[in-house]
Parts: C-alpha cells; structure tokens; sequence
C-alpha cells in the first residue's frame, strides 16, 4: 500500500481504518486501471483512484460516514439501481454510497460492484457524454 494511503487511513478514527483499509485493497486489487493517491476533493482530502487522469472512485471519511465516490455508478443507472437494491442499508446518492458500518458494505457485493465498474472506459464514457451533448445542442 502506498505510504500517503496509509498514513491517510492511519490519521482516521480508530474504529474506521479496518474499513477503510479494506475498501481500499478491494478496490486496488478488482480494478487493474486506477491508482490510489490522496487529493482534496470536496473541500477534504480523500483516497482517490484514477484511471487515465480521471478520478474513478473517491474513499472519504466524514464526520458523521464514510463515503465511496463512484464515477461509473454515477454515468450507469442500470449498476446504480441494481447495486442499491443490493446495498440496502447503505445511504445512495448520485455518485457516492454514504455508510458508517461494515455491515452496509458487505465485501463480497462491495468487490463484485468494483469488479463491474471496473470494465468501464471513463474515457470512452466521457467521449460518449460529449457526443450527447453536442448532438442536443445541434437540435
């Protein structure tokens, strides 16, 4: 694990590093195509993975929950939907899933989800986004 990473995880509280460094090794180990580094992202600093010089998932501490950034859910609604019907527990928003307990996150959903993300493009979906986009504009 890389030093910043783990220095990351090692100033969080106490009772979230287990899970923290678990959703971490998840994510590293079931997509080959991003990279770990700690940057600011909504005004604080988080675990944040990219593919191509694109964040593709962001891991957070909050004061009240942890988060997982997801760019792929957030383009997909068929893996949004059916990853939220999986994770019930877990509090769904556009892009990320808010949790504060292992239990909401179970690992063998958590590492079939990461593991489906990871067969997406962000730069092929980000091509696609832009063609939308200049399409609607034309109309």
């Amino acid at each position: 694990m890389d030093t910043k990473v783990q220095d990351y995880i090692a100033s969080q509280p106490q009772d979230r590093q287990q899970l923290l460094s678990n959703l971490h090794s998840l994510i590293v180990k079931n997509d080959q195509t991003v990279t770990a580094c700690i940057e600011p992202m909504m005004g604080k600093e988080m675990i944040i993975y990219k593919g191509k010089q694109m964040m593709k998932y962001g891991l957070a501490n909050g004061k009240n929950y942890l988060s997982l950034h997801v760019l792929p859910m957030y383009m997909h609604p068929t893996i949004y939907n059916k990853y939220k019907a999986l994770l019930l527990n877990a509090i769904f928003q556009k892009g990320c899933i808010n949790f504060t307990t292992a239990e909401q996150m179970p690992i063998a959903i958590v590492e079939q989800f990461i593991t489906e993300c990871a067969l997406i493009d962000l730069e092929k979906m980000r091509e696609e986004q832009l063609n939308r986009k200049k399409i609607a504009k034309k109309k």
